[in-house]
């Protein structure tokens, strides 16, 4: 049997989930066997693992099962590369954990005297305009495609 491809078992293991959890993501398609073996065992490859761990963070971060497997989805269509796929959706984590933490500090910073007010503006604009800037570059790159 190839070294790289692992049994339900195996790849549970290696990804700190149960062999249900696999299964279940089998089941609903948020992973997929790479092949059978003779006996009909399931084999799952190195990527499986991977998506497996993207899979675990998304859930930390409150998405659904749903979610997470458009989001996949969605990323695997642009790109099967797996360096670019991990990237835009480590992307996309941040930018829903920014939004959260920004909607968070609404309450916070409509209450800041003037001068409190300026200096967090000073402090948050130059990182703002930044990722504003690389999200316009994104936005363009991605619409010449």
């Amino acid at each position: 049997m190839d070294q790289t491809l692992f049994r339900i078992g195996e790849l549970a293991a290696k990804a700190n989930v149960s062999p249900r959890t696999i299964d279940f993501y089998t089941t609903i398609g948020l992973i997929r066997p790479v092949k059978r073996t003779t006996a009909n065992y399931r084999l799952y490859g190195p990527e499986t693992l991977e998506r497996l761990k993207r899979i675990e963070e998304l859930k930390k971060e409150k998405y659904t099962l749903e979610e997470i497997k458009e989001m996949l989805d969605g990323w695997k269509r642009i790109s099967s590369e797996e360096q670019i796929n991990r990237k835009l959706t480590d992307l996309q984590l941040t930018l829903g954990r920014l939004q959260r933490e920004m909607k968070e500090l609404e309450p916070v910073l409509s209450r800041l005297k003037p001068h409190q007010a300026r200096n967090v503006y000073k402090r948050l604009v130059p990182q703002t305009a930044a990722c504003v800037e690389a999200l316009l570059l994104f936005i363009d790159k991605a619409s010449i495609l």
